[in-house]
């Protein structure tokens, strides 16, 4: 299928002003979207979803959702991405289509089903753009295969604590406090599951209520395996030094998950590393203004 095509299945081309006036949401063809995924096996024995989009000898970009997301995390933002480039979109480990083992979580193992699923596509070097948990997951990436490592772009992430960042006061959500209380099966419309998914600024309806239900199909064992695991699992300052490719880091000025003090602690560990903070949004700043996101984004990945 051509490009052009999956994209013209991706949006309607009706676009639709949000209240901030700038920039504007594009009705999705989420069915379109997900229909693109297909799954690869990796030789550890862990299957992945994934999608592929752009000319296969474009430059290669890995697209890393969050904690309880998938693949369709980045259904809003596919379009205004630079149609030269070689997308990868995975479902990580125990999210969406992928497998959903017993063990084990922690963000190397994540890290290495990239490594790996890389090797299957035979790429050698590729862009790791991750989100949140994503974000983790790429920067260990970078961390242990830097020679695999072309750009690294970390979205609404954390270095975990830093010395030289002392608490602010700013009050972050305490999620893990709901997330450890969470019964099989969960409930996609509950109180919690609504704020969640929540947004300071608009997003498409039927995109986040298709992502609660997806979060909520996921075992509940598994939301406390990558918790525990993935997110909170290992010191995340110890390894940053060993990051050598060229960063950008992007927040929204709002996210109620990684505040002031998360930037902090990876602005002061990678000083050469770019900066881009979206005002007025939160910890989704490629679903509230996609096209913003897409323009940052270019801009660092397609510089020399």
């Amino acid at each position: 299928m051509q490009l052009n095509r999956i994209f013209r299945r991706l949006v309607l081309g009706l676009w639709l002003a949000l209240p901030l006036g700038a920039f504007a949401a594009p009705t999705l063809d989420l069915d379109g979207f997900d229909r693109l995924k297909h799954t690869v096996a990796l030789p550890n024995g862990i299957t992945l979803g994934v999608i592929e989009m752009g000319p296969k000898t474009g430059r290669p970009v890995v697209l890393v959702h969050g904690y309880t997301d998938s693949a369709r995390d980045w259904a809003p933002v596919v379009s205004s991405l630079d149609p030269a480039w070689r997308l990868i979109i995975v479902d990580i480990r125990g999210h969406g289509a992928s497998s959903k083992p017993e063990c084990c979580y922690d963000r190397i193992d994540f890290a290495y089903d990239i490594k790996l699923l890389l090797d299957h596509l035979h790429i050698e070097r590729a862009t790791i753009v991750g989100h949140s948990l994503g974000s983790i997951i790429s920067q260990t990436f970078a961390e242990f295969w830097p020679e695999r490592t072309d750009k690294l772009v970390l979205v609404s992430s954390t270095g975990g604590a830093r010395a030289s960042c002392p608490d602010d006061g700013v009050k972050t959500m305490d999620f893990r406090s709901e997330i450890v209380k969470l019964e099989d099966p969960i409930d996609p419309n509950s109180r919690w599951m609504i704020e969640w998914w929540s947004s300071p600024t608009p997003v498409p309806e039927e995109f986040i209520r298709r992502q609660r239900v997806d979060s909520a199909n996921m075992p509940v064992k598994v939301w406390l395996a990558v918790l525990e695991q993935g997110l909170t699992g290992s010191d995340l300052q110890a390894t940053l030094p060993k990051i050598a490719a060229p960063t950008l880091m992007l927040w929204g000025e709002k996210d109620p998950i990684f505040g002031p003090r998360d930037r902090c602690s990876l602005i002061d560990a990678l000083p050469t590393a770019q900066v881009h903070v979206f005002a007025g949004l939160g910890h989704n700043p490629f679903w509230e203004q996609p096209e913003a996101f897409a323009s940052v984004l270019a801009g660092f990945i397609n510089a020399p």
